[in-house]
């Protein structure tokens, strides 16, 4: 089985453009033995679900703040296109929703879960004490995964396969960090050319009858201040001169560290969340601007 799982995982380093349209379904023999492992649409004999590809504009973020940093100066640009490593943020950046909420939505706990979300993103609670209330409510078990999954795939953010496309005909290394599961981040990595060794996420893990068994307190992504440590982990391993982090939370912000994020760029087409916005280097609302500043 482990075989399998690596062979699984090695094919995901295929490029983009191998993965238009759906991922490649995929047979397994056993759901006991690390399905926390498994990419989705790979666990069971399932499916694969296909991303949607969000055609119309994200929904336009709040301004009610007063900011003064969405108009980036010469230092900030600098940095943006001589980056040679970009370290994106997904729920609510590179997808327009966040993953758990919307699981705990499609498991009935949606509105308490996303309560836990905003205080988390917001950074007024320890993440790792927010991401076990809000699994603890739910319990999400392998089916119910399934479930979600083929009925709701992620939706991509209007633009961000295009930057992605843009920053990797450059050489730019393109990493995803999250405080998501792996399981519903892998196909989008798929689906956007990422390598699953470019992924640093959660992983959700299961009992022997698929029953929800908690999540792995080994990932840095499953507590605070984990995205900085990831962040710093891979500049130290590759040695990156310029490294940008870009996201929407708090713990986004937090990869902005000695030794971590040189820059961090605040997305706010689907959320804006002032705190964090104030102190962005460059605040954002839509992947267009990126797209344009490297040209």
């Amino acid at each position: 089985m482990e075989g399998l799982i690596n062979a699984l995982s090695n094919s995901a380093c295929v490029r983009r453009s191998s993965f238009r349209s759906s991922l490649p379904p995929v047979s397994t023999s056993s759901l006991s033995d690390g399905l926390h492992k498994l990419p989705i649409g790979m666990i069971g004999k399932l499916k694969a679900p296909k991303l949607i590809a969000a055609s119309a504009q994200a929904p336009h973020a709040a301004t009610s703040a007063h900011v003064d940093n969405t108009v980036p100066n010469k230092e900030v640009l600098e940095k943006w296109r001589n980056a040679d490593a970009v370290c994106f943020d997904v729920d609510s950046t590179v997808c327009l929703d966040e993953g758990i909420d919307e699981l705990a939505e499609f498991c009935g706990a949606g509105k308490a879960v996303a309560e836990w979300t905003a205080r988390a993103m917001g950074g007024s609670v320890p993440f790792e004490d927010a991401l076990a209330a809000r699994l603890s409510l739910f319990k999400p078990s392998v089916s119910q995964l399934q479930d979600f999954l083929q009925r709701k795939p992620p939706k991509i953010s209007p633009g961000i396969e295009q930057l992605i496309g843009k920053l990797q005909l450059k050489d730019t290394n393109v990493y995803l960090i999250s405080g998501g599961f792996r399981q519903m981040i892998n196909p989008v990595a798929l689906q956007l050319g990422i390598p699953p060794e470019n992924i640093f996420a959660n992983k959700l893990l299961f009992g022997s009858s698929g029953e929800f068994a908690g999540f792995d307190k080994n990932e840095p992504t499953s507590r605070s201040g984990g995205k900085a440590t990831a962040v710093q982990n891979i500049r130290k391993a590759y040695g990156y001169q310029t490294l940008v982090m870009i996201g929407d939370g708090a713990t986004d912000l937090e990869a902005r560290k000695p030794g971590g994020a040189d820059l961090f760029i605040c997305y706010a087409g689907v959320q804006l969340r002032e705190a964090v916005a104030a102190k962005a280097d460059w605040l954002v609302f839509s992947f267009q601007e990126l797209i344009n500043a490297l040209e």
